[in-house]
């Protein structure tokens, strides 16, 4: 009948699962037995290998096959008898030992405690473990002392930090490399000016006989958190001869942005010293710039550093000097660009960078434009001077040359003075 057919099927179903299911617990304990007696083997032969040493070592000396908590390994019984040494060759020559070695206790453990020296233990090539290997912290290469350009006139090395809640701002004076003294005697000082303000300065140390010195001094300057980012702190370092005379050997200037100040932490910077412009003013005054095309990115660099000479009103204490920077093709404007104020100063330091997007073909019929402009509060400003860049469609004199050179030295930065010309631009 069809109810024992189904029957009979159930039932073989059943017995085939039934089947499967047993298959697959005796391969589980079969697996798991294998590797108790793997285990139990290996405890045997390290056993095995204690009896030995038995017969011919004391037995203490089988205390070394136990680990302590604090190593992470011991060494096999069966390397305990061998010594291996590296070889020139990079080959490995086995030195025989002494069958029953004294006993030595292994690297952090309770000899330590007792106030005896660990004894170290050697891995191959690898260094002494426990110990520091200096070469595996190894940090890149300081290049600011090594890496000079030409013509360098030398390099110095501050840091500085304001403290907002005091109002004071720390210079410190670390070093200076290589300076261009007029003998091999040179004896540096440095006077630390925090510009507008001429008369009054700041002076280190002299170093006697070395054009590497290193100075090391901190010098304090209160200035208030509203007008400390409109100076500018330039070190003057001299070379003082026997006669006490100062001799200039160049200049840093470094302008305090908010960037530099932020964070009231202490920043360490270095730069390469300056020539002092040995140039009388112009008439109108002068102004120093930075010009560099990069032909793969198609980028026009200006970097605004300073102006000299400004012919400013008499009364300076509300007057505001700024330089715009503008791109020009065929005499007409494309972009125009404007550097921060700077308060009360014939002087002013700027060291702003602007880029302009300038492709290759336009530079035969392009030009830049910087114009010094001085503004007071609630009037219009106007122009103190201008200097125009560019081809021979536009510019001569210095102002050629300079166009000319930045193009024959492609993403180098060329730096020059320029003296500035009367101008009606508004």
């Amino acid at each position: 009948p069809p109810e024992q057919v189904v029957l009979l099927i159930g039932g073989l179903a059943g017995g085939l699962l039934l089947l499967l299911l047993l298959i697959w617990v005796s391969c589980c304990l079969w697996k798991r037995l294998r590797a108790t007696i793997a285990y139990e083997e290996l405890l045997g032969t390290t056993a095995a290998s204690g009896t030995q040493g038995d017969k011919l070592c004391p037995p203490h000396a089988r205390a070394q096959t136990s680990r302590p908590p604090g190593v992470p390994f011991v060494v096999p019984p069966s390397f305990q008898d061998r010594d291996w040494v590296p070889l020139h060759s990079g080959e490995r020559a086995q030195i025989p030992r002494d069958p029953c070695p004294a006993p030595e206790p292994l690297p952090h453990t309770s000899s330590s405690i007792l106030g005896e020296p660990p004894l170290p233990c050697v891995v191959g090539n690898t260094g002494t473990v426990g110990t520091i290997n200096p070469e595996l912290y190894k940090t890149l290469e300081d290049t600011s002392e090594t890496d000079f350009p030409e013509g360098c006139l030398g390099r110095l090395w501050f840091s500085v930090e304001y403290q907002q809640e005091a109002e004071r701002l720390l210079v410190g004076l670390i070093k200076a490399r290589r300076l261009q003294g007029p003998s091999e005697t040179c004896s540096p000082l440095v006077k630390l000016h925090l510009l507008p303000d001429e008369r009054r300065f700041l002076q280190s140390k002299a170093k006697c006989k070395t054009p590497n010195p290193q100075f090391d001094e901190h010098f304090v300057f209160q200035v208030s958190s509203k007008s400390v980012t409109q100076r500018v702190l330039r070190f003057s370092v001299y070379h003082v001869d026997r006669q006490r005379k100062h001799q200039l050997l160049g200049q840093v200037f470094f302008p305090l942005k908010n960037e530099t100040l932020a964070g009231d932490c202490r920043r360490l910077i270095w730069r390469d010293l300056e020539a002092e412009s040995l140039e009388p003013p112009s008439e109108f005054g002068d102004l120093q710039f930075c010009l560099s095309y990069n032909d793969c990115l198609h980028r026009l660099t200006v970097v605004v550093l300073r102006a000299k000479g400004l012919q400013l009103q008499e009364d300076t204490s509300f007057v505001s000097m700024f330089v715009k920077v503008s791109l020009m093709n065929h005499n007409k404007f494309v972009k125009c660009k404007k550097t921060s104020a700077v308060l009360g100063s014939a002087n002013p330091v700027y060291s702003e960078t602007f880029s302009f997007r300038a492709d290759p073909a336009e530079l035969d019929t392009a030009s830049l434009s910087l114009t010094v402009l001085q503004g007071a509060e609630g009037e219009k400003s106007h122009a103190l001077g201008r200097v125009v860049v560019g081809p021979y469609m536009y510019a001569r004199g210095k102002q050629l040359e300079h166009w000319n050179e930045m193009l024959s030295k492609p993403k180098e930065l060329v730096k020059r003075w320029h003296a500035l010309c009367r101008t009606t631009e508004p």
